[in-house]
């Protein structure tokens, strides 16, 4: 690969872009981030890494979080999780109520907002609230190689101030019996969770285990099994990007998740992981500048599951 060429053709195409799209201003601490804001990071198996822009800046990476917690959660309960939660797409909004009354209360997939709060009841249920957002940093911390990597408290308080949405998802769960833990507890890991700060260096690195069936390359873990780590891409393929997955997988072709941070996080198996941030979303939640890069990068590379 000629990475000197790929990073200046997707600077090229980013350059026009950035600052459009709109932050997230429903969250007050994220609505101050600068939108013209923009980085990226590749990660390969061999632990070279390619940035552009502002690689080394931390931002919430809020959903995405997410994709990790599920991986959590398919260690502790395996096949038990699909119990609780689907893994079909909805078609509707992140935080939408709509489906959970007809499916009585089992959201349709990890990685919609009433997808993600069951997983972290599951977690919450296997230790604690406090316990389970400890071993989430100590995941990040083992899997990028730093410890400097924490939460925003001003982000996490900013979540639960404006959290009546969430909090209406996880009591109309726990009416119809979806809910292992008082509500309050799961929502303040889930909060905290959403708050982690990492760079997208610190991202793309702590995702390569899942370019390569659920093994690190570089200190040869294996984080989940090979089964898993196909799940979790499957999962990400379909549903990383709420009502606009399916368009993501037409322009990128890559499981890929969202933030409304502004980050998005894509897996190229066999090839490695990528994160990118530019806080402007779009009307589905993903980051307008992001998706640009990342369609640039695959037109490059030929890096596209679909070839």
């Amino acid at each position: 690969m000629d990475w000197q060429a790929i990073t200046a053709r997707i600077e090229a195409a980013v350059t026009p872009y950035i600052g459009t799209g709109k932050v997230a201003d429903y969250i007050p601490a994220l609505a101050r981030v600068d939108p013209a804001r923009f980085g990226m990071a590749i990660v390969q198996g061999n632990g070279e890494m390619i940035t552009l822009g502002d690689s080394h800046e931390p931002f919430s990476i809020q959903s995405i979080s997410k994709v990790f917690t599920l991986s959590m959660a398919l260690r502790h309960y395996g096949e038990d999780v699909w119990n609780r939660v689907g893994r079909e797409p909805t078609g509707s909004a992140f935080n939408s109520i709509v489906q959970l009354e007809n499916e009585k209360g089992i959201p349709r997939n990890p990685l919609i907002n009433a997808g993600a709060i069951v997983v972290t009841d599951m977690l919450v249920a296997a230790s604690n609230r406090d316990a389970m957002v400890q071993e989430l940093l100590a995941r990040f911390h083992r899997l990028s190689g730093d410890d400097t990597i924490g939460i925003d408290e001003e982000v996490a308080e900013s979540e639960s101030a404006t959290g009546s949405r969430n909090r209406a998802l996880a009591h109309f769960m726990a009416a119809f019996g979806n809910m292992a833990n008082p509500v309050e507890d799961a929502l303040h890991a889930y909060f905290r969770q959403c708050a982690v700060r990492m760079s997208c260096r610190q991202l793309a690195r702590a995702a390569l285990f899942l370019a390569y069936d659920g093994c690190d390359p570089i200190n040869r873990e294996q984080l989940v099994t090979r089964e898993n780590c196909r799940r979790i891409n499957a999962v990400m393929m379909t549903c990383g990007h709420y009502d606009n997955s399916g368009d993501f997988a037409y322009r990128i072709g890559l499981p890929g998740k969202s933030g409304v941070g502004g980050g998005i996080l894509c897996i190229a198996p066999g090839h490695g992981a990528i994160a990118v941030w530019s806080p402007g979303l779009n009307a589905s939640g993903t980051s307008m500048v992001g998706a640009i890069a990342l369609e640039e990068l695959v037109e490059a590379t030929g890096w596209s599951v679909f070839g």
